[in-house]
């Protein structure tokens, strides 16, 4: 087994994309990529008008991490929580 293999596997095995290539890409994580990614971006635009550091982050957070997860239970419930975060830890 190659070390790409190696690496591939032990990604797929805790739901993270391999980085290697292709793959872990279905409509459903490109739909919920698309919403939390929109969601992300309003809470970036807003936390930079607003000059506040917190929704910034979790908005930048919220647009990347659908790139690396992909399983997409994981990418719902993380989006989910990165939501409520940014409902509930506001300033």
């Amino acid at each position: 087994m190659t070390n790409a293999q190696m690496i591939n596997t032990v990604l797929s095995t805790y739901g993270l994309s391999n980085f290697m290539g292709p793959g872990g890409f279905n409509w459903w994580n490109i739909i919920w990529g698309s919403i939390f990614g929109l969601i992300g971006w309003l809470a970036f635009s807003h936390g930079k008008k607003e000059r506040s550091f917190r929704p910034m982050v979790i908005g930048i957070v919220m647009m990347v991490y659908t790139f690396f997860v992909a399983n997409t239970w994981l990418v719902f419930l993380i989006g989910l929580g990165l939501t409520a975060a940014l409902y509930f830890w506001r300033e």
